[in-house]
């Protein structure tokens, strides 16, 4: 099974890439070095330019997601990992947690084209994208590949569903880009409204579990679904094809997978945590691990491209958990214990409510009802930016198991 290619790099022998990208490595390092005092701390006492295999890279530190968002607290807004001025970057967010991301300069700086042509879009495609433009890049992520692409792109973002189901009538998109089921909420509201949204033939989703039954019931529909990896501080790190064979490592990335709290690197096969380093002379980022869950899946993609292979996400190495294409974090719930007094402990549970993510809030508090519960969910929807149910148990009610977070959806 094969399909046309993005560029000829996708086919380039194995052996060629990983020599291609440990030559560019020591550039890199010594670029971060002499450019952000978070990478010259980071790297301090290692020999950089010996840095030309994955034995020796794995010698670096691996630098985590919670311990970047508090060197960011501590000096904010990039916590000295910023590689240049805040001037050079085109635009800069804000995910939850928070933690501050500046977009790299250029067409693509999230490589997303590669992902979406894999997907079969093409120049002259019009896209409905339905991720976040407010603060997050979310939506900017596969904006500018689409842009970059040759697409025509109608930036929805999320909400306002009556109107993009307008916007879909009139203008007659080809393409979606979004999480994996608010598309079934589109199509769904568009025929209960006896709207024409049978234009809409590819989609490209991210942001959560593209579930088995959903996938086919877009297919039933003709709809070709793919799905790519990506994070706001890296952008699209894989994705699949027409294969469906697990999804190829995006070039211009190396990924290592390693064992969870450790940097030392597991074999292909065994599952452990993401770790990526990108090659972003702005913002780069060295050995970051993601703590998503994945692994390496042994051999090359039917679909004749050539990179590594990922199972896709696996869960998650920590508690943070991703939920309708938002990170909830357990720092998040302890904010929202500390927001109400009557509540001593809290847990919050992700299901699935059909084809969508749901979450329920579990606190433990003695006090009387008296709208508490409506407070706690006020409070849940500010900090998280997420709607979610909240029930009110007796204290000792929740487990003792550790758990801020329990992520209960299926992946079958």
């Amino acid at each position: 099974m094969s399909d046309q290619q993005f560029d000829a790099r996708e086919r380039q022998d194995p052996t060629q890439r990983e020599r291609h990208l440990f030559a560019r490595l020591p550039e890199l390092l010594a670029h971060a070095r002499n450019h952000a005092a978070g990478w010259e701390k980071q790297l301090a006492g290692h020999d950089l330019e010996g840095v030309r295999d994955r034995v020796a890279l794995s010698g670096l530190p691996v630098l985590r997601k919670s311990d970047l968002m508090e060197q960011q607290r501590a000096n904010p807004p990039f916590g000295g990992y910023l590689a240049g001025d805040l001037s050079e970057a085109a635009r800069v967010f804000m995910s939850p947690g928070p933690i501050w991301e500046p977009q790299a300069p250029g067409l693509d700086p999230w490589n997303g084209a590669r992902s979406l042509f894999a997907s079969g879009f093409r120049k002259g495609d019009i896209v409905l994208n339905a991720f976040s433009y407010h603060l997050t890049p979310g939506g900017f992520i596969l904006d500018q590949g689409a842009v970059a692409l040759g697409c025509t792109v109608f930036p929805a973002g999320v909400g306002n569903t009556d109107m993009q189901v307008e916007a879909i009538e009139v203008l007659k998109p080809t393409g979606f880009v979004g999480t994996p089921d608010y598309l079934k909420v589109l199509l769904d509201r568009g025929r209960e409204q006896g709207r024409d949204v049978s234009s809409i033939k590819k989609a490209l989703v991210s942001g959560g579990a593209l579930f088995p039954t959903l996938r086919e019931e877009y297919e039933a529909q003709g709809i070709t679904v793919g799905q790519c990896y990506a994070t706001a501080d890296l952008g699209v790190i894989a994705y699949e094809t027409v294969a469906r064979d697990g999804m190829l490592i995006n070039e211009d990335f190396i990924v290592e997978i390693v064992r969870p709290g450790t940097g030392e690197p597991v074999a292909d096969g065994e599952v452990g945590e993401l770790v990526v380093t990108n090659f972003n002379d702005l913002y780069p980022l060295i050995r970051f691990a993601t703590g998503d869950l994945s692994k390496i899946i042994p051999g090359q993609s039917a679909c004749g491209r050539t990179n590594m292979r990922l199972a896709g996400w696996m869960g998650r190495a920590d508690q943070r958990t991703k939920v309708k294409g938002m990170f909830v974090d357990p720092s998040q719930i302890a904010q929202i214990v500390a927001a109400h007094p009557e509540v001593s402990k809290a847990r919050l549970a992700v299901t699935r409510a059909g084809e969508a993510d749901a979450m329920t809030l579990a606190v433990e508090s003695d006090a009387l009802e008296d709208g508490l519960s409506d407070r706690v969910s006020m409070t849940l929807t500010d900090i998280t930016r997420l709607k979610g149910e909240v029930q009110i148990v007796s204290p000792g009610a929740l487990p003792n198991d550790g758990k801020v977070i329990a992520d209960e959806r299926e992946y079958g």
